[in-house]
């Protein structure tokens, strides 16, 4: 089956279905979407969501070892559902600026160039449709979401994730847009100018989200909107500061998500490599009252800091070059008496030496790393997919969280975590220690002993108790309500046929 065959065809299945696009990448598709499933969830319904193909370095394992996106596994929270490869079965991760890895129902396939994957772009949709087919059988409503614009006359022939994906779902589509980059009136009449008949036949209506101010300035262009477009606006939605939801990508990372004028007595920074994953990671710190967050580019940056958090990577080789012609690795080597924390691609450099035999980052070279720990790691061509969960044993607390990485670090001698099937891993050598483990900072008792015993250091008194719990839950209720009382509800369970 071709492309163009592909996208003539549609699901079999009956389920309601409604899709959230955006005028933009980063709209804020992937938060409204996880509106839309807890207030349907509220409203006494199984949805799951759904996203054909997503692109994002910020990935996550499921219980049986699968990898997805992390939108989709909030998303999943969202609707208190377990996370599901079938909700996400196309992952890209970038490796370089015109290739990626190509993560197929949970498992690695392949990586590819561009043109490779545009290739394989029949195939992925064909996966696609039947993990959506699978998935949808199993709940009352399936809520779809978009990626980038559906109106990118570049890709739209070989797209498998907007419009196509939306009629084989048979479901309706929302238009978001992002009205603090301005333009947001021109962006919806521009998409639907440059989408086919089929494909503004789909769309019911506009969102205009991340709004500040009186909504009632925005009625003559609303009004205006919908005479050009015959499109109503379905909610203005509010600005929501602070929300606490984990972040899909790098955008809002790279645009200085962590860089809040904040006071805090603590300071972690965190180095902004250029290749940098699951920085996810660092986001339970957030809502930390005495911890400030910055981001590390250049060894200035690395002035009056309490810790330095060196992330996970999707290129560690590369980044490692990074790290010397930046002048930061020699930065780091002379700041042996800091506290400095390596996660998954962090941890590796933080050892002597990794060797990438089957080019799984490169060529095949072999890079030395900062010899922070005794640490030699070899890239294998099998990536390592797990959950697990154990004691930190330095302080005696539990953590928990995955595990994403081709690297098998060997020479430490020091454990840094002892798991429940009495491994041990990672590793630490007094105030330097790395893991492998993603969401090590998720745990509440643990993130705090962290940050009490920066505290002592710096010669302040410990707060001794647990200050800010990493909890979603208050705050999907917090988000379903700012948007529930936005959005016309009863226009949506027309929508829904519901």
């Amino acid at each position: 089956m071709n492309l163009e065959e592909s996208f003539n065809t549609r699901s079999k299945t009956k389920t309601p279905a409604l899709m959230v696009q955006g005028t933009c990448s980063n709209a804020g598709k992937s938060v409204l979407a996880a509106a839309l499933c807890r207030i349907l969830l509220e409203d006494g319904l199984s949805v799951a969501p759904f996203k054909s193909q997503n692109m994002s370095l910020n990935s996550f394992v499921t219980r049986d070892g699968g990898e997805m996106g992390r939108a989709q596994v909030v998303q999943a929270q969202a609707s208190l559902l377990d996370p599901d490869v079938r909700m996400n079965p196309i992952l890209l991760k970038p490796s370089s600026d015109t290739g990626s890895q190509i993560i197929v129902m949970g498992r690695p396939l392949a990586n590819m160039s561009v043109e490779e994957y545009f290739a394989y772009k029949p195939q992925a949709f064909s996966k696609a449709q039947e993990a959506y087919d699978s998935l949808a059988t199993e709940h009352d409503v399936m809520i779809l979401e978009g990626a980038g614009s559906p109106a990118e006359v570049n890709l739209k022939h070989h797209d498998i994730v907007n419009m196509p994906m939306a009629r084989y779902a048979g479901a309706k589509v929302l238009l978001a847009g992002d009205i603090d980059r301005g333009g947001i009136f021109a962006s919806f009449i521009g998409t639907l100018a440059i989408l086919d008949q089929w494909e503004r036949d789909l769309v019911a209506g506009f969102i205009i989200n991340r709004f500040r101010g009186r909504k009632e300035l925005l009625d003559p262009a609303i009004t205006f909107t919908e005479e050009h477009t015959g499109l109503p606006t379905l909610a203005v939605v509010d600005y929501i500061k602070n929300l606490g939801l984990p972040e899909e990508d790098s955008v809002s990372f790279k645009a200085g998500l962590f860089d809040e004028d904040k006071e805090g007595e603590i300071t972690l920074g965190l180095i902004n490599l250029p290749h940098i994953s699951n920085f996810t990671d660092f986001e339970p710190f957030i809502n930390e009252p005495d911890v400030k967050i910055k981001t590390v580019k250049q060894p200035d940056d690395l002035l009056n800091l309490d810790a330095i958090i060196i992330p996970g990577s999707k290129n560690v080789i590369n980044d490692i070059d990074w790290l010397h012609r930046s002048g930061l690795a020699r930065y780091l080597k002379e700041e042996n008496k800091k506290t400095i924390v390596g996660i998954c691609g962090g941890y590796q450099m933080l050892g002597r030496i990794i060797h990438d035999p089957h080019l799984v980052e490169s060529t095949g070279r072999s890079v030395e790393g900062l010899g922070l720990l005794p640490l030699e790691t070899v890239l294998a061509k099998e990536k390592t997919l797990t959950r697990r969960q154990g004691q930190h044993l330095p302080s005696g607390h539990p953590v928990h969280g995955y595990e994403i990485h081709h690297g098998q670090s060997t020479g430490h001698k020091k454990d840094l975590i002892r798991f429940d099937d009495d491994q041990g891993a990672g590793c630490h050598n007094n105030d330097i220690w790395g893991s492998y483990l993603h969401g090590i900072f998720d745990s509440d008792p643990f993130r705090r002993w962290f940050i009490d015993d920066l505290r002592i250091r710096r010669g302040l008194k410990p707060k001794g108790r647990v200050v800010a719990s990493y909890d979603l839950e208050p705050t999907f209720s917090r988000l379903a309500k700012a948007v529930r009382q936005e959005l016309d509800m009863d226009t949506i369970y027309q929508l829904l046929k519901l």
